[in-house]
């Protein structure tokens, strides 16, 4: 992980101080170098501190099934969507409040966010694009592609998201026949809380999407837009720059020959060897 903890470093020592949408404060700076990972070197899973690895899981698997009720999230013993969901609630119930009416969103639902674009990109007349399931037959019928594409950022929804997602795009690449490679755009980038675990995230999910294609993983290319470290994450960012990194882990992934990837469950993911540093404690700024 010397690509990320390098990059935190250039953004702590060369961001410019800008306030933010939070009101917290950032230290930005735009288009730091692109961090690619290796993925025949292990998995890359941030060692100098001890990672969520559950809700790692948790938050890929709700996305490909489609989902964006948050109490789902919530049932696994997963919150880290819970901060954003108070907020739209609240934003939502504010808005039918003036009208006079009922809130149309269901409780929990945190609007058309990553697994609604993924799994349900509405094209009217109700009919709707899977792009994971595109993908991967295309993939598998045209691997040199330069379609093999997968887009969150859908301009008419953004205004009914809890939040316009932060990685907005990933396309893949069959690489000499045999390996499958992935590089994902990101155009806000919490370096601390974020990143670490947008990394995991798309690695797991090239992991995935590898196995169900019989192709090897590759590399995984992570480029980002406005990379930052909140003010208020400073004392930890110097704190885990301090650390020695450790060997990286490896997954196993395992699932049923039939199964497609949307049908993967935690509990055919398995981490080995993962040595890490303990947890930094942060807040999340909403």
């Amino acid at each position: 992980m010397k690509q990320y903890l390098e990059t935190l470093r250039v953004v702590l020592e060369n961001g410019e101080h800008r306030m933010d949408r939070t009101g917290t404060g950032i230290i930005s700076l735009f288009a730091p170098p692109p961090m690619t990972f290796d993925l025949q070197k292990g998995f890359p899973l941030v060692t100098t501190k001890k990672m969520f690895l559950k809700g790692i899981v948790e938050e890929l698997l709700w996305f490909l099934r489609g989902d964006t009720n948050v109490f789902h999230l919530q049932e696994k013993g997963v919150h880290i969507w819970d901060k954003n969901y108070e907020a739209h609630r609240i934003e939502l119930e504010l808005e039918a409040a003036h009208f006079g009416v009922e809130p149309e969103e269901e409780e929990g639902d945190l609007g058309p966010i990553y697994g609604h674009q993924w799994r349900h990109w509405d094209v009217g007349n109700n009919m709707f694009i899977d792009q994971i399931l595109s993908l991967v037959s295309m993939i598998k019928k045209n691997p040199m592609s330069r379609r093999l594409l997968v887009s969150a950022w859908n301009v008419a929804d953004i205004d009914k998201m809890a939040l316009p997602p932060c990685h907005v795009m990933f396309q893949c690449y069959v690489r000499d026949g045999k390996y499958l490679d992935m590089q994902m755009y990101q155009r806000s980038a919490d370096m601390f809380l974020g990143v670490p675990f947008n990394i995991a995230s798309y690695a797991l999910l090239l992991c995935m999407l590898a196995m169900e294609c019989n192709l090897t993983e590759g590399r995984l290319t992570i480029t980002l837009g406005d990379a930052h470290i909140y003010e208020d994450h400073v004392e930890q960012v110097s704190e885990q720059l301090s650390r020695e990194p450790y060997p990286l882990p490896s997954w196993v992934l395992s699932k049923d020959a039939d199964a497609g990837v949307m049908e993967f469950a935690s509990d055919c993911l398995t981490l080995e060897n993962y040595q890490c540093h303990p947890a930094i404690k942060a807040v999340m700024s909403v």
